[in-house]
């Protein structure tokens, strides 16, 4: 038996824990499993809840067309796992090679993979955010009760934050019957994920389905009555509103805090991670036994002139945790970089929006298929010269074709040949993204400072 085979046996074997109630956590253990790994699986996560699907809580559960119990993600496979649930993870001992439970207890590994996502972050002081009638919109438990309360009636429902989960949340409560408002520090809807450009047509879609739509406004304080209930919301304006329900949807923070101190490489923006999912450590030297995946992974994308992404896509997590698995068990030669191509969907009021690539990243944007002014478009984006990303609102059949323009580097703005010569706005635009410096609802983009000029890698779409 040669050395190298030796070292695949080993690689199969041996114990390996995952941290973190995740998508990723599930599809990592079950390409372990079907990739031949034969040692023992833990599976630790915080909630009481085996991996269930978060897309269907801002809809489908919302509106009644789903239980949140019902949610549980399908098993493709028998992951014969030991499973710690209902407790977090508290430490990460590097040296020894184990991990601290809120619990007391400790757990060894030979390999660590971390998928410990992110929560929803919170505004107000804890005491207004603690009143009856404020929610948050992360959890299955998040979405049970808010759907209870929303079931039962109120005269009116109040929104902070007009990203995606926002926006469906709002779309939801028009479709139920509820008046809204939704308060958006930001100029638009969605500006912070498409610019606003694409906020702009999110901004009229609102108002046109009874949305009392505020924005460049924010919360300044919510007020109960003497029972504690909410009654009552503080506008930055001045202004003021009379609401039983506030949804605080602030956009979201990574689940790093409890890796402080640990030597790996962890903070706001995640766990920074070579593109084989391997972490590294705080000297940037990369481990060989620490893997990350998911929402709270920070990554180069090689197709993005190796700029660090934390994206909080559903078909990411899916393709990073399938890539760490591959990689964790596999010798050096075989492992493979993380090339997945972002895509990131939503329904709101009945229209669909789907978007490729990373439109966060864009310094102009064409409409090359429809209009903006009929809300049926398609917008792509460019980024030095190059397509890196597209929208579409009720045009998603044409994202397939802009899928293989990124992939192959193709240049910005589209060949005319190529976009609708009816309708299309060829001359390229400032997309009109906020300063980056503030608080936005979109996926983080950091530059590492290295910007090839020559791509060595061939893009190559995912079936997933």
């Amino acid at each position: 038996m040669s050395a190298e085979t030796d070292v695949e046996v080993l690689r199969r074997e041996g114990r390996i824990v995952v941290v973190g109630a995740s998508l990723a956590r599930l599809r990592t253990a079950e390409t372990l499993r079907a990739k031949g790994f034969t040692g023992s699986l833990t599976m630790i996560g915080d909630e009481p809840y085996e991996p269930y699907d978060r897309p269907p809580l801002s809809k489908q559960v919302l509106l009644g067309w789903a239980r949140a119990e019902d949610t549980a993600l399908p098993r493709r496979r028998d992951i014969d796992a030991e499973w710690h649930l209902g407790v977090a993870a508290e430490d990460l001992d590097r040296d020894a090679k184990r991990v601290r439970l809120t619990n007391g207890d400790t757990v060894a590994y030979d390999r660590l993979l971390i998928t410990t996502g992110t929560r929803a972050r919170p505004c107000f002081h804890p005491e207004q955010a603690a009143l009856d009638g404020v929610f948050m919109l992360r959890t299955r438990d998040d979405s049970a009760r808010l759907y209870r309360k929303l079931a039962g009636g109120t005269p009116r429902v109040l929104v902070i934050g007009a990203g995606f989960t926002g926006c469906e949340v709002a779309s939801a409560c028009r479709e139920l019957g509820l008046e809204v408002t939704v308060a958006e520090r930001g100029p638009a809807p969605l500006v912070g994920a498409l610019g606003g450009v694409i906020g702009a047509v999110a901004d009229r879609l609102q108002r046109r389905h009874g949305v009392d739509l505020r924005c460049s406004i924010s919360v300044t304080a919510l007020e109960s009555d003497y029972a504690g209930r909410l009654r009552h919301a503080h506008l930055s304006d001045g202004s003021a509103i009379d609401v039983e329900v506030a949804v605080v949807s602030l956009g979201a923070i990574r689940n790093t805090e409890w890796l402080a101190g640990s030597g790996v490489a962890a903070g706001p923006r995640g766990i920074a991670c070579d593109a084989g999912c391997r972490v590294f450590d705080v000297n940037g030297i990369v481990t060989d036994d620490i893997y990350a995946a998911g929402d709270v992974a920070h990554s180069p994308h090689l197709l993005f002139e190796y700029q660090f992404l934390s994206l909080e896509h559903w078909g990411n997590a899916v393709e990073q945790a399938e890539i760490a698995a591959h990689n964790m068990i596999c010798a050096g030669p075989e492992r493979r970089p993380h090339l997945w191509l972002p895509v990131f969907w939503s329904t709101q009021f009945g229209v669909n929006i789907k978007s490729v690539g990373v439109p966060s990243l864009g310094d102009q944007l064409v409409v090359a298929q429809g209009t903006l002014d009929e809300e049926r478009f398609v917008a792509v984006y460019g980024y030095h010269g190059r397509v890196i990303a597209a929208t579409s609102f009720g045009g998603a059949k044409w994202l397939g074709f802009y899928q293989e323009q990124i992939g192959a580097g193709a240049s910005f703005p589209p060949e005319y040949r190529l976009v609708d010569r009816r309708t299309a706005t060829l001359q390229p635009v400032d997309p009109d993204f906020p300063d980056p410096h503030l608080p936005t609802h979109g996926p983080t983009v950091t530059l590492t400072g290295h910007s090839p000029s020559e791509r060595r890698v061939e893009f190559v779409p995912s079936h997933a």
